[in-house]
């Protein structure tokens, strides 16, 4: 099978997947599941765990030769000596999940020597299917979207944590602040689609968080990099990522050197 048919593969594989993990977050939504706080103090609940163990048993029985990593899973770093890694958030957003906010979607990625080869993104309050592999485009519910076509900062939106994107030294370029998105995945997912101009994410985000989203923005035709303009690596030893900004290179370029400033 040509690296373009296994993608495609994958990506069908992957699609399904979130949807039927989806079904079962929401199963849980909005109905008080069980908490609890992680050593990080970041939330986790049962409605995570259970569609944990889902992708785990689909995919990992469709794909037994694939590494796996997932927020939600013991990393025992097996994932590093195979060609092909599985990369899953099972809720994104799972403070946004318990607060009752739809935004919160569940993110998968296939990543190969270090880049994603397949992506989907399924935000099951509106049933929104986003997916990608190099070379196909971006598709939201089977329709291509594209980044926007903004050239310019004055007037842009940008997405991204309140602390930064209501500082002078962003508010002086004239970007409008187009609030935040619980999921860090859909953030990037609403720049592909072209929704909002700019995404701005604060570092130690991790693979999970971002390897979907990554080629959604990529093949929408849009840049997601560091502050020094470097593309991101997955499926490495160490899982965090510095600072990044997502969006067209017409206002990533110069966005940049003013974030590095500010962060």
């Amino acid at each position: 099978m040509s690296d373009s048919h296994a993608n495609l593969a994958d990506m069908e594989l992957i699609a399904g997947a979130a949807r039927s993990g989806g079904e079962i977050a929401l199963s849980y939504f909005r109905k008080d599941p069980r908490r609890w706080t992680k050593e990080n103090d970041s939330p986790v609940s049962e409605a995570d765990l259970a569609v944990d163990r889902h992708l785990a048993e689909v995919l990992r029985a469709a794909r037994p030769n694939y590494g796996w990593l997932s927020e939600e899973t013991a990393d025992d770093r097996s994932r590093l000596g195979t060609a092909r890694s599985f990369v899953v958030d099972p809720i994104d957003g799972t403070r946004g999940f318990l607060s009752g906010s739809g935004e919160w979607t569940v993110a998968i990625a296939v990543v190969e020597a270090g880049r994603p080869v397949a992506a989907a993104l399924y935000r099951p309050v509106g049933d929104d299917l986003y997916v990608a592999v190099p070379g196909h485009g971006t598709r939201l519910n089977g329709q291509p979207v594209s980044i926007s076509s903004r050239d310019r900062l004055r007037g842009s939106s940008v997405a991204g944590p309140k602390s930064i994107a209501a500082r002078a030294g962003l508010t002086a370029t004239g970007l409008s602040h187009a609030g935040y998105v619980p999921s860090l995945a859909l953030r990037l997912a609403l720049v592909a689609e072209g929704r909002i101009d700019l995404a701005v994410v604060r570092e130690n985000a991790c693979d999970w968080d971002l390897a979907a989203a990554d080629l959604l923005v990529q093949e929408a035709g849009g840049l997601l990099e560091d502050l020094d303009g470097r593309a991101l690596a997955y499926n490495r030893a160490s899982v965090r990522h510095p600072a990044l900004v997502a969006g067209p290179a017409a206002l990533v370029d110069p966005l940049r050197p003013i974030l590095a400033d500010l962060m």
